[in-house]
């Protein structure tokens, strides 16, 4: 998978992308990640990036110029400055799975995060100050993503979020693929409790039943104990859909 990230903050990607197992899958060829600075595509010798807003109001807006310019760019893996013609075409095919990180977005999930990791390639976008101008959200946003009901500085910990995410469900990255497949949310519930040694540790002891050698009877008290958290966490999980009609 190849994923671009566009940022004015591009040494921000410095630890999270050489970290760990999104560092293995870039070592691995599983992952090709490319981090643009957004500055590149400004047109000023400040290189700004942003404008006060029409119609006056607190802070600054993300200009769609500079940011329409760098996704057409990326799309076509040409360098900044050259040209895009027509606008918004994309060499050889659709554009890539574009991703807005902005409050307004609909929530990451890990639904959405098994959907995202069956792309061949994303490209995210990292918003900053008050916003980004509307023409942005419709001219080069396929989706807009948020991490949660609150507000961040800017998109980068959204985005590196993602990339991690995303990267842990790719082919070949986690040791053991049942990994992925038994972590919280993938069954629409909270994870079981996990224990290893000692079997016991300051007067708690591991259950029993995860020590019995009974695969049945273990994964019949993990679900329960799965259950159990979920009720008193997030009982908004156990909710049941609204159906037809």
């Amino acid at each position: 998978m190849r994923i671009d990230l566009l940022t004015i903050f591009p040494g921000f990607f410095d630890g999270p992308l050489d970290t760990s197992l999104v560092a293995t899958a870039r070592e691995q060829g599983h992952l090709d990640v490319r981090v643009h600075d957004l500055r590149d595509w400004s047109t000023d010798r400040h290189r700004s990036v942003d404008d006060a807003p029409y119609g006056g109001g607190a802070g600054m807006v993300m200009r769609p110029d500079v940011l329409v310019a760098a996704a057409e760019s990326i799309w076509n893996d040409l360098a900044p400055g050259e040209p895009v013609q027509p606008p918004l075409h994309v060499a050889g095919g659709e554009r890539p799975r574009t991703v807005l990180l902005t409050p307004r977005g609909r929530p990451l999930t890990q639904a959405l995060v098994r959907e995202l990791a069956g792309e061949d390639r994303l490209v995210l976008l990292c918003g900053r100050y008050e916003g980004i101008d509307e023409r942005v959200h419709e001219l080069v946003a396929t989706d807009e993503v948020s991490l949660g009901d609150y507000v961040l500085m800017g998109g980068e910990v959204a985005a590196a979020a993602i990339v991690e995410a995303v990267v842990r469900l790719l082919p070949g990255v986690l040791g053991n693929a049942e990994s992925a497949v038994q972590e919280s949310f993938e069954h629409g519930l909270l994870e079981h409790p996990h224990y290893t040694r000692p079997a016991e540790f300051r007067g708690h002891e591991v259950p029993e039943v995860l020590r019995s050698g009974d695969h049945g009877a273990i994964a019949a008290w993990r679900h329960e104990r799965a259950l159990e958290r979920t009720r008193a966490v997030r009982p908004d999980l156990l909710e049941p859909t609204d159906g037809p009609g």
